[in-house]
């Protein structure tokens, strides 16, 4: 079934005439890219194309050459330390590798952002919000495991759910499905979709894995030598008689 995308709102994210070099490396040349309320954008790319970059700057980790980036109605580049700081907390990041604190136990590392962040809440509320959050990726039974107890796709879960603790607006996927065997991807996958619906969050969802854009998009838009070269849902972006782009989808689906 084809996804239907509103965008009759404001962006959460608006991106145009965006640049990035480095060195004789021209990553980023010139993309357009909005993300709307409540929607699950997919960015596709080959490794070294420029994903990753992209959610970096879009989180004021890194700077772009020229172009202009807004997030929530704000202007990145103009932002300070402490206007990053406070537009950061509005954004959850999944990254590939989980980023959870070996020495803590999964209680601890959900803990951690919430008394970091929220330092007026209670215990009792700090274990509500820890409880609800590992409730909702499926893993209560995880509370008081260290990470390298889990599961690969466990620690993905956890990831997330250390992410939403903090109530995000926007979530960025870092090749959310890297490294998993299909059924974990799968459920990965779902969970992505029930984080959007849950939380009426919006994502950018950084993958070369096309089942997982498949599954996750509600839009598409395709990334090749540092232009976004279509954008539209996964039928209307794989209709394409572009030659980069069937090869991208032969590549995944056709070994």
């Amino acid at each position: 079934m084809e996804k239907i995308t509103n965008i009759k709102e404001k962006p959460v994210i608006k991106i145009r005439k965006l640049y990035k070099s480095f060195g004789e490396n021209k990553v980023l040349r010139g993309i357009d890219l909005d993300l709307y309320p409540r929607e699950n954008v997919v960015v596709l790319g080959r490794s070294g194309s420029g994903k990753s970059v992209l959610i970096k700057i879009i989180a004021g980790l890194l700077n772009q050459d020229s172009g202009d980036v807004e997030v929530l109605g704000q202007d990145v580049k103009m932002l300070d330390e402490k206007g990053l700081q406070a537009l950061r907390l509005l954004i959850g990041f999944s990254f590939q590798n989980s980023a959870l604190y070996d020495s803590m136990t999964v209680k601890e590392n959900l803990e951690f952002p919430l008394v970091r962040n929220r330092k007026r809440l209670s215990q009792k509320e700090v274990d509500k919000e820890v409880n609800e959050v590992l409730e909702a990726v499926g893993l209560s039974q995880t509370l008081n495991q260290l990470p390298s107890e889990l599961s690969g796709g466990q620690r993905k879960r956890i990831g997330i759910a250390r992410t939403l603790i903090l109530r995000p607006q926007i979530m960025l996927y870092d090749e959310p499905t890297a490294g998993l065997d299909p059924i974990t991807s799968l459920e990965i996958n779902n969970l992505i979709t029930e984080v959007k619906e849950k939380y009426h969050t919006s994502a950018i969802v950084i993958t070369h894995d096309l089942t997982c854009a498949r599954q996750t998009g509600d839009r598409l838009a395709m990334l090749l030598d540092g232009q976004f070269v279509t954008q539209g849902t996964f039928n209307e972006v794989f209709a394409s008689k572009e030659e980069r782009i069937q090869n991208f989808y032969n590549y995944n689906f056709c070994q």
